[in-house]
C-alpha cells in the first residue's frame, strides 16, 4: 500500500496539470496519476495551438474567468520560464446575426471588452489572405490569439513537481471509490492502490467509464487538425501579421484557424469546430482519409484562397461534449470529497489555469469565488 495523500488528482492532461500544480502550491500533499506519458498525444491536449478569446460567443458567463486566465496565463510563463500564450488578435467571422459574429458582441458589450466591428471591406483590407462575402463581417479583438497546449501542460507539471507534487505517468486508473461518509478515497491503478482524503477527476474523453455514476451523457467526438503550406509561403500567414480566426457558414458550421506559428516548415493549421465522428479512446480512427483534407480545402477555397495549398500533416484529437456544450466543473453529487472537472466540448483549453484554481479551490474549501454555476452536472439540459 502506497502512501497517503491529501489529495489525488486523476489525469494529467490540461486541466489536471493545472489542479496538481495549485493544489502542491498551496502546500496540500498531491499525488497525480496519468495514464499515458506527460504532454501526450493521445487525447485533447495536443496539436501545437489552441485558441484563446474574450469576446465569448458561448455565453458572457465565461468571460470573468477568460479574464483571470489571462492573468494567471501570464504568470504561468514568467514562473515555468515557457512561452505559453501569444496574442495575434482574431476574428469572428459570420453573417451579422450569427451565433459567432452575435455572441462575441454580447460578450464584448457586456463586459467592455475592447473590439471592432468590421464589414467585408475592412476585414478584406487588413487581411488580405481572407475573403469573406459582401454580406458577411466580423469582431475583431487584440485579446485574442493561441495557447500551446503541450508547452501548458508540461510547464504545469514542471511547477506542481517544484512545488512538491508527485506525479505517476503511464499508470492508468482502474477504478476509484468513495468512503460513503464523504471522508476518503481510494484509488486503484494498475501498478498500486492509494488512499487520499479527496480526489479530482480531470478524465478527458475517458469521462464516461470514470465518471459513469455522473449520471451525464458525454459524447466523444473526433475532430481532424489540417496543417497546410500556404501557396506562394507563409509570409501572409505569420503571427505578427495574421489573426486567428473562427468563421460560421451558412449552415451554423464554424472552422477555426490560426496563423502560421512554427516558421516556414510549419504552415497554417485549420480545423472544423464540431462535426466529426462520434468515437471513443479504443475506437478512435486515427487515419486522416482523402476525401477528409479534400472537405476542409472545399471551405477553405473561397475563403481563404491561397491557404488549401500543400498538406502537410494532420492528426485526430477528440471533444468530449455534453449535450449543452457547456463545462462540467462541481463537486460530485454523490461525494463531497470528490470534484470533478469535465466535458469540455472543444473550447475549453483557454481557462486552463482558472479551472486548476477553481479545482484547487473545490477540493481544499468545497467551494470557490469563480462564477461557475453554469458548470452544474444537475443543470437542465443535462438532466
Amino acid at each position: 500500500m502506497s502512501s497517503s495523500y491529501d489529495v489525488i488528482v486523476i489525469g494529467l492532461g490540461g486541466m489536471g496539470s493545472a489542479a496538481a500544480y495549485r493544489l502542491a502550491g498551496r502546500g496540500v500533499r498531491v499525488l497525480g496519476l496519468e495514464r499515458f506519458t506527460p504532454g501526450h498525444n493521445r487525447g485533447s491536449s495536443h496539436g501545437g495551438s489552441r485558441v484563446t478569446r474574450q469576446a465569448y460567443f458561448e455565453d458572457p458567463a465565461y468571460v470573468p474567468l477568460l479574464l483571470r486566465a489571462a492573468e494567471l496565463w501570464e504568470q504561468i510563463e514568467r514562473d515555468s520560464g515557457r512561452s505559453v500564450v501569444t496574442y495575434t488578435g482574431g476574428v469572428m467571422i459570420g453573417s451579422p446575426d450569427s451565433r459567432t459574429v452575435a455572441g462575441s458582441r454580447v460578450s464584448a458589450e457586456q463586459w467592455g471588452l475592447e473590439h471592432e466591428m468590421l464589414d467585408a471591406a475592412e476585414i478584406r483590407a487588413r487581411f488580405p489572405t481572407l475573403r469573406p462575402a459582401d454580406d458577411e463581417v466580423a469582431l475583431y479583438e487584440a485579446m485574442a490569439g493561441f495557447v500551446r497546449p503541450e508547452a501548458s501542460v508540461l510547464a504545469h507539471l514542471q511547477l506542481a513537481g517544484q512545488a512538491g507534487a508527485e506525479l505517476h505517468f503511464e499508470e492508468t486508473v482502474a477504478e476509484w471509490t468513495a468512503d460513503p461518509s464523504g471522508e476518503g478515497v481510494r484509488v486503484t491503478t494498475d501498478h498500486d492502490s492509494y488512499t487520499a482524503d479527496r480526489l479530482v477527476i480531470c478524465p478527458g474523453a475517458w469521462a464516461p467509464k470514470l465518471l459513469a455514476d455522473l449520471g451525464i451523457e458525454f459524447e466523444i467526438e473526433r475532430q481532424v487538425m489540417y496543417w497546410f503550406g500556404p501557396d506562394g509561403g507563409t509570409a501572409p500567414f505569420l503571427p505578427n501579421v495574421h489573426p486567428i480566426y473562427i468563421w460560421e457558414l451558412d449552415a451554423g458550421a464554424q472552422f477555426y484557424g490560426f496563423p502560421a506559428i512554427d516558421g516556414p516548415d510549419g504552415g497554417a493549421k485549420i480545423a472544423m469546430f464540431r462535426g466529426g465522428q462520434i468515437c471513443t479512446p479504443e475506437t478512435i480512427d486515427r487515419d486522416v482519409r482523402d476525401a477528409e483534407v479534400e472537405a476542409i480545402r472545399g471551405y477553405m477555397r473561397p475563403r481563404i484562397p491561397t491557404l488549401p495549398g500543400r498538406l502537410l500533416h494532420a492528426a485526430t484529437c477528440m471533444y468530449t461534449n455534453t449535450a449543452d456544450e457547456h463545462f462540467v466543473i462541481a463537486p460530485h453529487p454523490a461525494h463531497r470529497q470528490v470534484t470533478v472537472a469535465c466535458g469540455f466540448s472543444g473550447h475549453g483549453f483557454k481557462f486552463v489555469p482558472v479551472v486548476g484554481e477553481i479545482l484547487a479551490d473545490l477540493a481544499t474549501e468545497g467551494a470557490t469565488a469563480h462564477p461557475i454555476g453554469l458548470f452544474d452536472p444537475a443543470r437542465k439540459a443535462l438532466t
